[in-house]
């Protein structure tokens, strides 16, 4: 909608509009839910789980419609697109060049024809047509990988095969491919590297120049090499610098897995301000290492500088799918929740949620406990909502921590009020029973804390109506609220019915209670020894009250 409100002569150009997609992005409404739900409003997720499945949803069906086009190309030939844009139409899976030419066998050797490559081959030879090194390294490579059949759809290689075949390839992609696989081929250490330098050793001798890939291969190999790893890292990224080969957030990666806490501080120099764009598969995994490095050793301002980071130029493309996005954003908040002053976190919490983090459970119980430590417990019912509206209400450990905040300390009435109306909201989910996905159920802890803000808030006729689910389901009410509801009663019927019901339970307080009754209260005589036709036991003090209500009351 932001687009089509620019002036038209903004959108002639591509440039304009990626430059006005830039400064869209710069503002981002923190309410709204991720732009890739925009265009359809029905799917606005309101929980992580329905966050991956509608995102995995919307991938699947891009993959299929792509499959679709690509398993039937003949119905997919009008291109309406313009400019035209190649992702969208069909790839070329058959060959298309017919003729006997060197063309047309690069063109089998891209699209992995085995057979009719090496068909192409021998007709060229018998046409006395000579062949260029490079495409007869090329199908020599491609020989190599998959021998004489053509490979299945997402075949791959055994890695033995690849290793024996090595000799010989002339291709910077293949040897890339080996030294990832070395360390699978081997299981001493040192084997390991050993490995890793005899393929170096053959590119150098094969003229094969290195790229960043080949460099990334060799530090990610690094990471299973044990005490091997840290000096030949260092060699490594000493080497890619002589090459004039800058690092990517994939090296960067690697060399947080190798070096871990002491060279955190390191890196984030190295990277700082820096812009990047994706050159490696494992680029997306920086950020949610880097972070997780901040998180585990408590490194507040390191984390700041990782998020920093991120926000330079375009690097939050490679934050990764929405998987990698939830690791880094949970461990962001879970940090910020344990080391930042209250006001901060909610200021975070406001930024980051729903429109780019959705918080599992822990993260919910994180933030209770960072209200906590900073005495902000007057927010619970407003988490509370947005507990509700992520979908964690039917977390057990979650509710009874939020109960358990709400009922531990006393607050000002306006405060009780707000949380005696979120504990009726509480206990309204724990009686739906089966009609809930998951229902709650009821624990002492539970039921005990319900209680107990309600008694706070001066809602006996609630908290009263507590006591009868106690008895319902066989658990049993502590002395402590038993003697919170003695202090709040104002009525001497509702006193003796209340150590009836404390005798019910067979607590070891009833006579104590009883007593307190008796003293704290003006009962009639009835209500001391009975009547309508009950029988009296005629002893002196509690003890009569005591006696009367174990003969009588059930």
């Amino acid at each position: 909608m932001l687009l089509s409100s620019l002036p038209l002569s903004n959108l002639i150009t591509e440039l304009a509009i990626v430059t006005k997609q830039r400064h869209i992005h710069s503002f981002q409404d923190s309410t709204a839910a991720h732009y890739m739900f925009q265009d359809d409003p029905y799917l606005t997720p309101r929980t992580s789980a329905e966050f991956k499945l509608y995102s995995l949803s919307q991938e699947s069906g891009r993959l299929a419609a792509k499959h679709i086009v690509n398993t039937n190309p003949k119905f997919f030939q009008k291109d309406f697109a313009e400019p035209h844009i190649p992702c969208l139409m069909p790839e070329t899976m058959e060959p298309r060049i017919e003729d006997v030419s060197e063309a047309a066998l690069l063109e089998r050797i891209m699209l992995r024809k085995v057979k009719a490559a090496v068909d192409m081959y021998d007709q060229l030879l018998q046409a006395g047509t000579t062949v260029s090194t490079d495409a007869t390294n090329d199908l020599l490579d491609l020989i190599c990988l998959y021998g004489d059949h053509d490979p299945l759809q997402d075949d791959k290689p055994e890695v033995e095969d690849v290793v024996r075949y090595s000799s010989g390839i002339s291709d910077v992609h293949i040897f890339n491919a080996l030294i990832s696989a070395a360390t699978e081929v081997r299981e001493k250490y040192n084997e390991k590297w050993d490995l890793i330098v005899e393929l170096l050793k053959q590119m150098n001798e094969q003229k094969v120049k290195p790229n960043l890939l080949t460099f990334n291969a060799v530090l990610k190999a690094l990471r299973r090499c044990g005490s091997l790893a840290r000096a030949q890292s260092l060699h490594t990224l000493s080497e890619m610098k002589a090459l004039g080969i800058t690092p990517s957030l994939a090296s960067f990666h690697h060399v947080l897995g190798i070096f871990y806490k002491t060279g955190n501080y390191l890196m984030l120099t190295e990277v700082a301000g820096r812009s990047f764009v994706p050159q490696d598969p494992d680029d997306v995994y920086f950020f949610s290492t880097a972070m997780r490095i901040c998180l585990e050793t408590k490194d507040l301002e390191s984390a700041y500088r990782v998020h920093n980071l991120l926000n330079v130029g375009e690097n939050w493309r490679l934050l990764g799918d929405s998987f990698q996005q939830s690791i880094y954003y949970g461990r962001f908040f879970n940090l910020l929740c344990m080391m930042e002053h209250i006001d901060v976190v909610l200021k975070w919490y406001n930024e980051l949620i729903p429109s780019l983090f959705y918080p599992n459970p822990q993260g919910m119980k994180d933030l209770l406990q960072a209200l906590d430590t900073d005495n902000r417990l007057d927010m619970i019912p407003q988490i509370w909502k947005d507990i509700r509206r992520m979908g964690h209400d039917n977390k057990s450990d979650l509710v009874e921590e939020l109960l358990s905040l709400m009922a531990r300390d006393r607050h000002s009435p306006e405060v009780q009020e707000s949380f005696a109306a979120c504990a009726l909201d509480v206990r309204s989910l724990y009686k739906q029973g089966q009609v809930a996905k998951v229902a709650l159920e009821w624990t002492t802890a539970s039921m005990t804390n319900i209680t107990t803000i309600l008694l706070a808030a001066q809602k006996t006729k609630q908290a009263w109506d507590m006591l009868n689910i106690f008895k319902t389901k066989n658990r049993v009410p502590s002395e402590e609220l038993i003697d919170e509801f003695l202090v709040r009663i104002k009525d001497g019927q509702q006193a003796v019915e209340l150590v009836q019901i404390s005798a019910s339970f067979c607590l070891p307080s009833t006579p104590n209670l009883a007593q307190r009754v008796l003293q704290e209260f003006e009962l009639s005589e009835e209500q001391r020894y009975g009547g309508g036709g009950q029988k009296s036991i005629c002893i002196p003090g509690s003890y009569l009250l005591f006696i009367h209500v174990l003969v009588f009351s059930f």
